[in-house]
C-alpha cells in the first residue's frame, strides 16, 4: 500500500516560487527576451507557476525526456525524447526541471544546449535538489528545496504517471 506524507505544503512552495521569480527576474534584468523551457512533464506545474512571476518578456518552448519510467530510481536510460527547438543561438535561455537527483538529465541537457547552440545566458532552475543521490559535478543554477534522499511525488512528480496532481510536494512510502 502506498502512503504519501507532506514534506512541503502547497503554501510553502508558492512562497518559494515567489522568491525564485524575484531572484530570475533579477538575473535577467534589462534582457529584452527570455526563453523558458519545460521539461515534460514533471516540471510543468513549477514551470506554469514560475512563469507567471517573471516579469522579463517571455516565451516558452517544451522538451521532454524520462529516466525513471515507472520506477522509483533513475535507469540512467533516456526515454521519449523530444527535444524539437527553434533555433536558440544568442538567446537568454532558462531551462526549468522539476529535481535534480542524480544530475544525469540536467548534465545531459547542459551539454546539448551548450553543444548545439551559442547561447547568451543559460541558467537552470529546479524545484528540487537531492544532492545526497548525484552521480554528476552537475548542479541547478537554482532550486526551491534541497531534499534527502526520498522518493518525492506531488506538484508535478510522479510515481507511475500517478499523484503528479497533488498541489503540495510529499514523500511516498511503501507499507
Amino acid at each position: 500500500m502506498e502512503k504519501v506524507s507532506t514534506m512541503f505544503t502547497n503554501e510553502q512552495v508558492t512562497k518559494r516560487i515567489e522568491e525564485l521569480a524575484k531572484v530570475i527576474n533579477d538575473a535577467f534584468n534589462g534582457e529584452n527576451e527570455l526563453i523558458a523551457i519545460c521539461t515534460l512533464k514533471g516540471a510543468s506545474l513549477f514551470f506554469c507557476d514560475l512563469v507567471k512571476k517573471i516579469n522579463v518578456p517571455l516565451k516558452f518552448e517544451f522538451i521532454k525526456l524520462s529516466s525513471y519510467g515507472s520506477g522509483t530510481t533513475s535507469s540512467n536510460k533516456f526515454e521519449n525524447v523530444s527535444l524539437n527547438l527553434p533555433d536558440l543561438s544568442g538567446k537568454n535561455v532558462l531551462l526549468v526541471e522539476d529535481i535534480v537527483d542524480t544530475g544525469n538529465t540536467l548534465a545531459f541537457l547542459n551539454d546539448y544546449f551548450k553543444n548545439k547552440y551559442n547561447l547568451k545566458n543559460y541558467k537552470t532552475i529546479a524545484l528540487l535538489n537531492k544532492p545526497s543521490r548525484r552521480k554528476t559535478t552537475i548542479d541547478a543554477d537554482f532550486y526551491g528545496f534541497e531534499i534527502e534522499d526520498k522518493f518525492v511525488v506531488g506538484y508535478g512528480l510522479d510515481y507511475d504517471q500517478r499523484y503528479r496532481n497533488l498541489d503540495y510536494i510529499g514523500e511516498l512510502s511503501f507499507e
